[in-house]
């Protein structure tokens, strides 16, 4: 049975790495889940708050971006300083975005080239995604460092079935002009996913009008804009060895190049330097291969796991008088291992173990006399051991609990918790779920071992930092109605966070008596994060569905007792799907956001939440119409009435923008 399952509902890739399609027409509680428990179950049968979101989903929408489908739902919040390509960071309830982690195919993806060690959703597209499973709240019990906050685990979708190729082009508003080319099938024991994408915008100007009038900016000024050129390849490869065994391999490369001349950029030059503008480029490369055994009739089910990630980033800025090339390196091994015994009526026993071995190296090119080069480079290793027991009792108490044991080479060792229960009241449609939990984070190597000295500035680590540290829980309610057609419910989180790690500075004074800034970091804080998560979804008939989802976030340093920045505290998304024909599907999206705050741009006052960005609302729209088994045309409106608002301040999101293409396919 367990084998059943598994085959036609997951195909096991790392840890759980299967498409695990749901069908989009299901209750949603229905739906399976198989990153919460790191095993595949219904989503009502454990107590953790997540949000499922399927390839289906993801076409119907035509959200051709990361960001883009996951700023619409619950506990997220996505700041992008630009459009398409720039720097994005993902907050998830309320949390900082170095605290939540990002999986592909059961390879930590998270960004250890980076001064935080945030993932950068910017250039990931979300082609060959066949899911995304959104875990909300602390989750180092099962994942370890970097999930203190949640866990978005992505899933390349396995091709099955017959040879499917197809070819999508796509042009539109700021010089868009996309292609995709791919074909997933398989043939025998072989099955296959290869899609490769070019993405291109050129004409994006992202400095708002009020911070142009305010430098006096010249038409010529005005007139410069952002570029971005994204290519990637991703492939999804398996064979079945076996009716018990299977390999498996998954990779994904993305190469970028972004241009952008930002409201920093017209800053610089107002203060008399020359024609500024950035330029960032990235090349990455993700790859994974696992085997997977079921012995014992099902008893026993074990996937052993080997991945890599590098990822090389250069950063330059022409115009300015002492200013080289940045170069940014990380790479990451990991091995990996878990097994899940099946006890039937007594539930699963979950074990795993996982070893990392991290490197981290940057360096700075001198432009000038007056400019100082640097040079850092370190390493750390983590081993981790787990373990979880599933189960229910009488189909009425479900639940999980697991704990985890991490060893880090630079940090120390930490013993992470959590324990989900689920309760079905018989014969009402009422789940009562709740979940209580342990997270932490720990420092990036550039935290640590930063050694960066300029003329006037220094910015050094400090090897003493210690991991930051959360306790969280959640409680809430869902609930289905007239005939599982209607499904709604509610959740309060509380999160409590200490050792906080941010920027410290001081003022040493030079014997010439100039200034010299001295920047490291240290354990300086302490937060409270607290809110609720609503949704709602209702499918009147079998071609329409409603879906509703709102977030109220409260977000605090309660050691400097101010708002944390960059947390609006209400947002509220709104998405329906009709298809009114069968061959034509239409898709509408509201998103409101509250106002936040923010570091200002202009103006005297430069601490972190002095500005205050303004809420706004969007509406969105897109159609599909399959004319015949080979063509279809797509079409989508953004921002349809316009809306000009920033996030973050100083940066310009896209105003009213237009689509549309055409999909061939076999």
């Amino acid at each position: 049975m367990l084998r059943k399952l598994l085959l036609s509902g997951v195909a096991f890739l790392g840890v759980c790495t299967g498409t695990a399609q749901a069908d989009t027409e299901a209750d949603p509680s229905e739906q399976i889940t198989v990153s919460a428990a790191r095993r595949p179950i219904r989503q009502d049968e454990i107590g953790t708050a997540l949000t499922l979101i399927t390839e289906e989903q993801i076409k119907t929408q035509q959200r051709r971006s990361l960001p883009d489908i996951l700023m619409r739902q619950p506990g997220l919040n996505v700041v992008r300083s630009g459009g398409m390509g720039a720097t994005t960071s993902i907050f998830m309830r309320g949390n900082n975005a170095n605290e939540v982690k990002v999986r592909l195919d059961g390879m930590d993806i998270n960004d250890g080239s980076s001064a935080s060690g945030a993932f950068d959703a910017g250039q990931f597209m979300t082609d060959g995604l066949g899911r995304i499973e959104i875990l909300r709240g602390p989750q180092s019990g099962l994942y370890g460092a970097d999930a203190m906050a949640g866990v978005i685990d992505m899933t390349t979708a396995q091709g099955e079935g017959r040879l499917k190729p197809f070819v999508r082009l796509e042009g539109g508003s700021y010089g868009t002009f996309n292609q995709v080319i791919g074909a997933r099938g398989s043939q025998g024991r072989f099955h296959y996913n290869v899609e490769l994408s070019h993405y291109r915008i050129d004409g994006f100007h992202s400095i708002p009008r009020y911070i142009e009038q305010y430098y006096g900016a010249t038409r010529a000024q005005h007139r410069k804009t952002n570029r971005n050129d994204n290519r990637a390849a991703t492939i999804r490869l398996g064979y079945d060895v076996t009716r018990n065994f299977d390999l498996g391999l998954t990779s994904r490369l993305i190469q970028s190049n972004y241009h952008t001349y930002s409201a920093y950029d017209l800053q610089s030059e107002s203060y008399g330097d020359g024609d500024v503008r950035q330029r960032n480029t990235t090349n990455l490369a993700i790859v994974r291969g696992t085997a997977h055994l079921t012995s014992f009739d099902g008893l026993l089910d074990q996937v052993i796991g080997l991945g890599y990630m590098t990822n090389r980033n250069r950063w330059s800025q022409t115009g300015l008088s002492s200013t080289g090339p940045d170069y940014y390196r990380s790479s990451r091994l990991k091995i990996d291992w878990h097994g899940t015994v099946n006890l039937h009526e007594y539930g699963t026993v979950l074990v795993g173990a996982e070893h990392f071995h991290e490197t981290f190296d940057t360096s700075h090119t001198a432009a000038t006399l007056y400019d100082t080069g640097y040079h850092t480079k370190a390493s750390m290793d983590t081993t981790a051991g787990y373990g979880q027991y599933e189960g229910n009792w009488h189909k009425i108490l479900y639940g999980a609990a697991n704990v985890r044991y991490d060893s880090n080479s630079r940090y120390g060792n930490y013993v992470t918790w959590r324990v989900a229960p689920a309760v079905h009241i018989p014969g009402t449609g009422t789940v009562l779920k709740a979940s209580a939990g342990s997270g932490f984070h720990g420092p990036s190597l550039y935290q640590l071992f930063a050694s960066q000295i300029g003329s006037y500035y220094t910015q050094t680590g400090n090897p003493y930092l210690r991991a930051e540290k959360l306790i969280g829980y959640d409680a809430g309610v869902e609930q289905k109605l007239l005939k599982d057609t209607l499904s709604f419910g509610a959740t309060w989180y509380d999160n409590k966070v200490k050792n906080l790690i941010q920027s410290t500075s001081s003022v040493d004074i030079a014997p010439n008596g100039y200034e010299i800034y001295n920047y490291s970091y240290g354990n300086v804080a302490r937060a409270r994060m607290y809110g609720v998560e609503a949704f709602a979804d209702w499918k009147p008939l079998k071609t329409l569905d409603f879906t509703l989802n709102y977030t109220w976030t409260h977000a605090r340093d309660t050691t400097s007792h101010t708002l944390l920045q960059r947390r609006p505290d209400h947002k509220l998304n709104f998405t329906t799907t009709w298809q009114p024909v069968t061959d034509l599907t239409l898709s509408g999206n509201i998103l409101y956001t509250s106002s936040w705050r923010d570091v200002p741009v202009i103006g005297t006052s430069y601490c972190s939440t002095c500005g205050k960005g303004r809420g706004y609302f969007t509406i969105d729209l897109a159609a599909t119409y399959k004319i015949n088994r080979i063509i279809s045309i797509f079409a989508r409106a953004d921002n349809l009435l316009n809306r000009q608002y920033e996030e973050p301040i100083g940066y310009l999101q896209p105003g009213r923008a237009g689509y549309g293409g055409v999909t061939l396919s076999y």
